[in-house]
């Protein structure tokens, strides 16, 4: 129980921060918890079918071959967990009359990607313990977070543009970019201190997603009500 309740702690703290970041106008509890769900759920399902279809058509052949190990980062990991959440921000979360203003595409995203991460967190740390919990807690979860604000600031965007599909496949395309940079660097840490360059992209993606935060409150429907 201990570990269950460390691997969820960080999940919470990330989402606590995000609903007080949304200062104007608050989106509905029992919505944020559903699209919660749904990324802990659904989405988790989306990756696992789309694994399977990946896992045949585009197969790990050499662990140490590195552009095998960028498509794996970025094609078979990124691109399908981000795209799992991606459709669920884009058909359940984006046509609610609560997704009123910019932010929202953010504290949706969120909610949803903070859901897989949660599934996702839980599972690795109940096989790997103590140590792989307060890891995580420092890099993966953190990052699964700057993956969806950097994906909800353009859909918050899209939602009130002309240009909703590009802005939406922005969106897409900026958090696959930092996943699969992010995983990528890990992947071939059979290459000497190579890893520290996901450290480095998790810092610029919290850097963007502090900027990305403020660009939205500053330009939020409600602020001066």
């Amino acid at each position: 129980m201990n570990l269950i309740l460390l691997a969820i702690a960080p999940i919470c703290a990330i989402l606590l921060y995000i609903y007080i970041q949304d200062k104007y106008e608050k989106e509905p509890r029992g919505l944020l918890i559903i699209n919660f769900l749904l990324g802990a759920i659904v989405s988790i399902i989306i990756v696992l079918i789309l694994y399977l279809f990946t896992g045949k058509f585009i197969p790990l052949t050499d662990e140490f071959s590195v552009m095998q190990q960028f498509i794996q980062a970025f094609i078979v990991v990124a691109l399908s967990e981000e795209f799992s959440k991606y459709i669920i921000v884009k058909y359940f979360a984006q046509p609610k009359k609560a997704f009123n203003e910019p932010y929202d595409g953010i504290i949706y995203a969120v909610m949803v990607s903070m859901g897989f991460a949660c599934t996702e967190n839980i599972m690795y740390v109940i096989q790997g313990g103590y140590e792989t919990a307060i890891l995580r807690a420092f890099t993966a979860v953190p990052a699964h977070a700057t993956f969806g604000i950097l994906m909800g600031y353009f859909m918050g965007k899209a939602k009130f543009s002309q240009n909703r599909f590009i802005l939406n496949m922005a969106g897409l395309f900026l958090a696959v970019l930092f996943h699969g940079a992010y995983d990528f660097f890990l992947f071939i840490n059979f290459i000497p201190g190579i890893s520290i360059g996901a450290f480095v992209s998790l810092i610029l993606g919290i850097v963007l997603s502090r900027k990305a935060i403020k660009r939205h409150q500053e330009n939020s429907f409600f602020k001066s009500l």
